[in-house]
């Protein structure tokens, strides 16, 4: 996926001319991108936060930004980053003092492994490591999790997430790479999961 070259065209300008309807006031106008985002937006901070109220607060804080800011975002740019970097901040925001994730983010757990057998005699195992990897995700703190989200689930490249993070593409490498390394590490210490496979970056 590209920021900037490789999504619709045309989905990009009728979200451009929905901004400047939203700048004017047309609530149909956000109505009509929060149908399109909330989806995803909400996934996003349910990965980082691990929790459903935090995440509607989260989704709810996102869109009331985009009503504000409408006006001076470019239109000719794709939404979906900037939304995803606001609600990646919000998440941070009020995780701050939080130390417990208590619900599962089962799409998540499903990128994050690969079984070594897909016979259906490995179905229960297959079950159980998703659990397992629910559990060890809960382990990560929101910053790890942030950039998991983005790169397994939404299928941005390092330096999209490094635009929508704004961090330095390093920095994301450094938290992909230590995510993936605590999580085999939880996993195989606390429940001897060794065939459990986190891909790489390609």
């Amino acid at each position: 996926m590209s920021i900037a070259t490789n999504q619709d065209t045309k989905a990009i300008a009728e979200d451009g001319q929905r901004l400047k309807a939203i700048a004017q006031g047309d609530m149909g106008a956000l109505e009509a991108l929060f149908l399109k985002y909330q989806s995803s937006v909400y996934q996003t901070a349910m990965g980082v936060t691990r929790d459903p109220q935090i995440a509607e607060e989260v989704l709810q804080d996102t869109f009331f930004r985009l009503y504000r800011h409408a006006g001076r975002l470019d239109g000719s740019l794709p939404l979906a980053p900037w939304l995803y970097r606001v609600a990646i901040n919000l998440c941070y925001n009020r995780l701050k003092g939080l130390r417990a994730w208590t619900d599962s983010f089962h799409e998540l757990a499903e990128r994050l492994f690969t079984p070594s057998s897909t016979s259906p005699e490995r179905a229960a195992e297959r079950n159980e490591l998703q659990a397992l990897v629910q559990s060890a995700l809960a382990e990560l703190d929101p910053k790890h999790r942030a950039v998991l989200v983005l790169y397994y689930l939404h299928d941005y490249a390092v330096h999209e997430i490094a635009e929508i993070t704004n961090v330095p593409e390093g920095t994301v490498k450094s938290r992909l790479f230590h995510a993936r390394k605590l999580l085999r590490q939880h996993l195989e210490q606390r429940y001897g999961a060794t065939e459990l496979l986190v891909p790489d970056p390609a």
